[in-house]
């Protein structure tokens, strides 16, 4: 339920710790805006609260062209429905509901779909259709406003089946087509494009930098002290990705011929990027620990950084089983040098995607284990890469507890590597990979699972894991 005085104060002091934690419905205009909105302030009596963009557009309201709802950060929220109803929202968000039923999707979360729907309905103000809808249009806008992609484009691209749908959907919902609604300027279509990615509170880039830097793939990846980027395969389409801080903020950029998939993409850098996180309640649960006071109070708000395929993340973290982090980064580049596609016309370094889960699968077992491996190891990334071919290893961001099923059933992967695919790929907050050495050493002793910091110990671990590397650095 959504408290009318604190979401006033909110709007009056434009606070950004609510921003997409509601939205503002004004009855004199029929728009609904964000709390952080810049046009002048509306009277109370006009201000109407909800809980949700769909359940503001369920409503009859508009979104805002100024604030533009489309960009407002996600939630993270800490009670376990609140956080199954925020796992499902950036799963549908991402288009989950294109791909596969609403039964699949609820699968996938360990739930029936019928307790999904009454959770996102009690969370959000809305069913999972009505958000998935609110999605699609909110992703058009998106597309309209920032990249130069034709209408026919935009449709497919946000979700629809057909341009009629769009047109008509479009028309309906905001009054007028899709071709009355680009910006003033048109945008010239290029070779890239950017967007601009609005983060939960102040976000520190720079932890997350330093985690991917030390594990970069060459010619995978390509990692400085303000930029990450990479090569990435979405569709079948080969294109590039790159993430940095500029004078407007946290911005995207992509190659063009990856715009079509914007929607996803979009969702799964958020994801990676951890820009939903609610920070506040992690560190005041992290500084209670005597062994992480001090780590908080020196760097507060350091993130999770996961990975952008649930693939790419499981056959990383077995090519790493017991090995440094330089060993597991040596072989890996090995399986790219082997099995990967290359890219032609990319920025400099960024010459070769990762292998795909059906070229791994074809390979064979004893292909594979010439890059340098032991025959079981080999066995083990085989049979990884044919289940995710075949479908049946979900590792989406929020299939924690289906991906952990599936994860347990293959031989050679054990609690380790599970807690790791969790953390980084599957999007689990209390994933804590206790037997691994570095948390070990950093902690000074064996067995601690760190209970006392659940749900946040995926946080821990990544901070235990920074001093560590530091400390590394010094000597």
């Amino acid at each position: 339920m959504l408290d009318a005085d604190i979401c006033h104060a909110a709007c009056d002091a434009k606070d950004r710790r609510f921003d997409g934690r509601f939205y503002v419905g004004v009855t004199s205009t029929g728009i609904y805006c964000r709390c952080i909105c810049p046009a002048r302030l509306v009277k109370r009596a006009n201000r109407t609260f909800w809980p949700s963009a769909a359940a503001a557009e369920a409503a009859g309201f508009r979104p805002c062209l100024l604030c533009r709802p489309e960009r407002a950060p996600g939630l993270a929220p800490i009670d376990a429905p609140a956080r199954l109803a925020a796992a499902a929202y950036a799963r549908i968000e991402a288009g989950a509901l294109e791909e596969q039923g609403l039964e699949s999707l609820a699968g996938d979360l360990g739930v029936t779909s019928r307790h999904l729907r009454r959770v996102m309905n009690a969370e959000f103000g809305a069913s999972p259709i009505q958000i998935a809808q609110t999605g699609r249009l909110l992703a058009a806008r998106r597309l309209l406003n920032e990249t130069g992609l034709s209408i026919t484009e935009i449709a497919f691209a946000s979700g629809f089946r057909s341009l009629r749908r769009f047109n008509a959907t479009m028309k309906e919902r905001y009054g007028a087509p899709p071709t009355k609604m680009r910006g003033r300027k048109a945008i010239a279509r290029g070779e890239t494009v950017t967007v601009t990615l609005s983060p939960r509170g102040d976000y520190n880039l720079a932890p997350v930098l330093d985690f991917y830097r030390m594990r970069a793939l060459s010619g995978v990846e390509r990692c400085d002290r303000r930029t990450y980027a990479r090569v990435l395969k979405l569709g079948g389409v080969l294109g590039w990705i790159e993430i940095g801080l500029s004078q407007k903020g946290l911005q995207l950029t992509l190659s063009e011929n990856l715009a079509p998939h914007l929607r996803p993409l979009v969702a799964n850098v958020r994801g990676a990027l951890d820009l939903d996180a609610e920070m506040s309640a992690v560190d005041g649960v992290l500084a209670a620990d005597p062994e992480l006071k001090k780590d908080v109070r020196r760097e507060p708000g350091v993130r999770v950084p996961g990975m952008l395929d649930g693939f790419e993340c499981v056959i990383r973290a077995v090519l790493g089983q017991q090995i440094t982090v330089a060993g597991a980064r040596t072989l890996t580049e090995r399986l790219v040098a082997k099995f990967g596609d290359c890219l032609e016309r990319g920025p400099d370094a960024l010459t070769q995607a990762f292998p795909s889960a059906d070229v791994l699968a074809d390979a064979g077992a004893a292909r594979i284990a010439a890059i340098g491996l032991p025959k079981k190891r080999a066995e083990t990334l085989h049979m990884i890469a044919s289940a995710a071919a075949q479908g049946t290893l979900p590792l989406a961001r929020g299939a924690i507890s289906a991906g952990r099923a599936a994860l347990a059933e293959i031989p050679g992967i054990g609690p380790w590597t599970i807690e790791y695919v969790a953390m980084r790929a599957l999007g689990d907050p209390d994933a804590y990979p206790a037997t691994d050495i570095a948390l070990i050493n950093a902690l000074g002793r064996k067995g601690e699972t760190l209970e006392h910091l659940r749900p946040w110990r995926a946080y821990a671990a990544i901070r235990l894991w920074r001093r560590g590397a530091s400390k590394g650095a010094r000597k």
